[in-house]
């Protein structure tokens, strides 16, 4: 891990390089770490390294042990599972919303991020067009007027990513995934708040089977994902009996 300069933000930076690190493999899954040793890595004090554990626990990427450290986590096939469905409560809503409250600023945004994705396929950029796709979600999600939510949904993608699993070159192509990215984009242009819902929806469950069926070994749609549950079925408050 690079040092951390001693700045006004070096407890984001902290954060960012520790979980960067987790995210990577450059601290594995399954090892212990005291906050004395990854604070002299990292060149800063135990203070910001212990707040950004804790919210690295919090997280569900590491753990504290008594008197031991702190454990790099693993998660399961079910954790995935579980991932996916709070992605699926939150975002398919969240992406509804947005449409009725998108400014044109954030329209344009999220075109300029579209392209930016579709560029970095082109030059096979794999790191680049992840880290468009990561802002494309982000742009919707602070769309819905919800920045808790928004902050919440990045933290599950780095549990997700913490496994350095991926289904780009092995489930699907970087070009399918953009693909689905661009009905989405097309739903929202045209104020089609549903159908960008719809879309959403389909783009994380997709992926969700993918990478469950990949991790477990098996071709896509052989295991059984229970996330049809997800799928809302709200009563409108207007017919809702007093």
């Amino acid at each position: 891990m690079k040092q951390v300069r001693q700045t006004s933000t070096v407890n984001s930076q902290v954060l960012d390089a520790l979980r960067a690190a987790v995210i990577t493999g450059e601290l594995p899954a399954g090892t212990l770490h005291s906050v004395a040793t990854l604070a002299g890595q990292l060149g800063v004090s135990r203070t910001p390294v212990r707040e950004a554990l804790i919210k690295l626990a919090q997280q569900g990427m590491v753990r504290f042990e008594r008197n031991r450290g702190v454990r790099i986590l693993q998660t399961s096939l079910h954790d995935l599972e579980e991932v996916f469905a709070l992605r699926l409560l939150l975002e398919v809503p969240a992406t509804r919303r947005a449409v009725r409250l998108l400014t044109p600023s954030a329209l344009r945004e999220l075109r300029q991020v579209f392209a930016a994705m579709e560029k970095a396929v082109a030059v096979h950029d794999e790191f680049r067009m992840w880290e468009r796709d990561r802002r494309f979600h982000r742009i919707l999600l602070e769309a819905s007027g919800n920045g808790r939510l928004a902050e919440y949904v990045d933290s599950l993608r780095d549990m997700v990513l913490r496994r350095g699993v991926s289904t780009a070159h092995r489930s699907r192509s970087l070009e399918d995934i953009v693909a689905e990215h661009r009905v989405v984009l097309e739903r929202v242009e045209d104020g089609d708040a549903d159908g960008a819902a719809e879309a959403m929806r389909a783009h994380i469950l997709h992926t969700a089977e993918l990478l469950v069926a990949q991790e477990a070994g098996a071709e896509p749609g052989t295991v059984d994902v229970d996330l049809g549950w997800t799928c809302s079925t709200a009563v409108p408050v207007s017919q809702i009996e007093t």
